[in-house]
């Protein structure tokens, strides 16, 4: 399946990887914000506000407080979803702030809608304080049908979703450690398919320990990716029993220091470069490149080596770059570039399923059975360029939320029991509800006519 190297016209990809950000710079502020709300019920006069506020409404407030499940009948809390950060790590930027996290938040939500018929709304905490973090979600939890975590550093982005899938009564995940790791494992999947290696017997490297990572890596084995073989490196090179500043640490970098213990059983040390020599796959979620990884460096690994450069915005090395190095397949986090291994793939139809069967947590179960349908979705236009659907592909989202409903409903999570025909034509028609609005919208202006082409 694999085809013969390409040549690439360097100067007009570099210019077609820089158009997004230009774009964004007149997009964003012509639109000022990429969401707002709109009414889903009828207002046939004024009259109608009667039933919808004062003093109709006082009814459904009874019957809620009689039974208070019944908010989910009364409201739009089974729907709804607030995607939550402080800003201290947003999309390989670093810790730029709440504010300046907004705009990465309002995208979220614009998926969320568009791609899985979920309500959210972006909410920016101005506290780096852990504990003033998990008050906040917690005191949220009325108005909220699930969380969605995102950009928040580590170590206490651990801590964190720990404590509140522990103690919240709606789900809650974090979508740079769950969402991201759901999403490569289903690309690595298919990209062992294409190449014809087994997971058993690859040589992974996994360049970055964050949170993205560490969660990348506990999928990766526990769907059969020997940690023997696999090797991790942070920005001080391998990690390994020799590492003692990560020993000192164990205590604060507890997930750190446990890959220390069961990865890298060569003991190699050093860098990248190291990490890298005789690798069959190297997964890397780690500073924005280009330069991270060098060309060099992957004509060191194995036979057809397979490369997941997802940083954002850029990834660690030009997809051109890889190729041209020996890659036989190369991925990254960006839509503009063939193969987009990008947890926007993943949480719109997870949480599609996951609300409609209002599960009380996202399980790891729950993960494997969206990974595996994502890489079903491909079929037989499975390629060295086209490892995963599209995010055009959008029935996608529609299979992995029955898939997670339905292993939801298995695992006993569920508080309503749905089978998968149903979970399946139910996601089809809210997603397909939010693309005709949208369209809708467009055609009669109510959404201004986008000034760039």
């Amino acid at each position: 399946m694999l085809k013969e190297r390409e040549t690439f016209d360097v100067e007009e990809m570099l210019a077609r990887a820089k158009k997004p950000a230009k774009d964004a710079m007149a997009l964003h502020p012509f639109y000022r914000g990429k969401i707002e709300t709109a009414l889903k019920c009828c207002v046939r006069d004024f009259n109608d506000f009667a039933i919808w506020y004062t003093p109709g409404v006082a009814a459904p407030c009874r019957d809620i407080e009689a039974n208070p499940d019944k908010v989910y009948d009364h409201t739009n809390k089974w729907n709804t979803v607030a995607v939550i950060s402080d800003g201290t790590r947003v999309l390989g930027l670093g810790n730029i702030g709440p504010k300046a996290a907004m705009p990465v938040m309002e995208g979220k939500v614009l998926l969320y809608k568009y791609l899985g018929g979920v309500d959210g709304f972006p909410l920016c905490l101005d506290t780096t304080d852990p504990n003033k973090f998990i008050d906040t979600v917690l005191a949220l939890q009325p108005s909220l049908g699930g969380v969605n975590l995102e950009d928040i550093a580590q170590p206490k982005c651990f801590r964190i979703l720990e404590t509140l899938r522990k103690e919240a009564e709606i789900p809650v995940w974090h979508d740079d450690q769950q969402g991201t790791a759901t999403v490569i494992l289903a690309g690595l999947m298919n990209a062992l398919r294409v190449v014809g290696k087994k997971k058993e017997e690859v040589r992974v490297v996994f360049i970055g320990s964050g949170a993205s990572n560490v969660a990348c890596s506990r999928l990766a084995f526990a769907w059969g990716i020997d940690p023997a073989k696999t090797t991790l490196v942070d920005s001080k090179g391998i990690l390994g029993k020799h590492r003692e500043d990560l020993y000192i640490r164990r205590h604060e970098y507890v997930d750190k220091w446990r890959l220390c213990t069961i990865t890298n059983q060569e003991g190699r040390m050093g860098g990248i470069d190291k990490a890298l020599k005789g690798a069959d796959v190297v997964i890397a979620l780690a500073t924005p490149g280009p330069g991270i990884i060098l060309p060099e460096w992957i004509k060191q690994m194995a036979k057809d080596p397979i490369i997941f450069a997802c940083a954002n915005p850029v990834p660690e090395i030009w997809p051109w770059e890889a190729k041209e190095a020996g890659a036989a397949i190369v991925a990254t986090g960006r839509s503009d570039f063939a193969n987009q291994v990008n947890n926007s793939l993943g949480f719109p139809g997870i949480f599609r399923g996951t609300l409609d069967v209002r599960a009380t947590t996202i399980t790891d179960e729950m993960c494997f059975a969206a990974a595996q349908a994502l890489a079903n979705q491909v079929g037989d236009k499975l390629g060295p360029d086209h490892i995963l659907p599209t995010m055009d592909d959008w029935t996608v989202f529609a299979y992995e939320a029955a898939a997670v409903g339905q292993k939801a409903v298995e695992q006993g999570v569920a508080r309503i029991k749905m089978s998968y025909n149903d979970l399946f034509e139910n996601a089809t028609r809210m997603i397909q509800r939010s693309h005709d609005i949208t369209q809708l919208k467009m055609e009669r202006e109510f959404i201004a006519q986008c000034p760039v082409d």
